[in-house]
């Protein structure tokens, strides 16, 4: 797969904001939820706090997010080695994990997110 540079950031912010609109619409935010999360990490070098929507699939406590375009996209570099805790919105509920991305032999980039329990309410 060719290089492909980084996405400018006014597009980058177009997407993601219509992104997030979907995802907060009455009409079609739930089907859009189902495929659609938002995941909130802390920058490995800055130290900010970033969000992006990613799409995902879900078997369990695991989460997949395969990245598309990774080379043009720099988030999950965040979570390569021994990865790195992040949060995501899932089932109406920010859910706490620990993710890791790998590279495979054709360049391919998955993040797999474990999921830490759900906090139960005491009474």
């Amino acid at each position: 797969m060719g290089n492909v540079g980084p996405i400018p950031k006014t597009a980058v912010d177009r997407v993601n904001t219509c992104v997030g609109s979907l995802r907060a619409s009455p009409r079609w935010g739930r089907l859009v939820r189902r495929h659609l999360t938002q995941v909130t990490y802390t920058g490995r070098r800055s130290g900010r706090t970033f969000s992006t929507p990613v799409g995902y699939r879900r078997a369990g406590d695991v989460v997949t997010i395969g990245v598309r375009l990774p080379d043009a996209k720099r988030w999950w570099r965040n979570f390569t080695g021994d990865g790195g805790p992040l949060s995501l919105e899932l089932d109406d509920t920010e859910r706490t994990g620990h993710a890791v991305a790998r590279r495979d032999e054709k360049g391919r980039v998955t993040v797999t997110v474990r999921l830490r329990e759900a906090e139960t309410e005491t009474a």
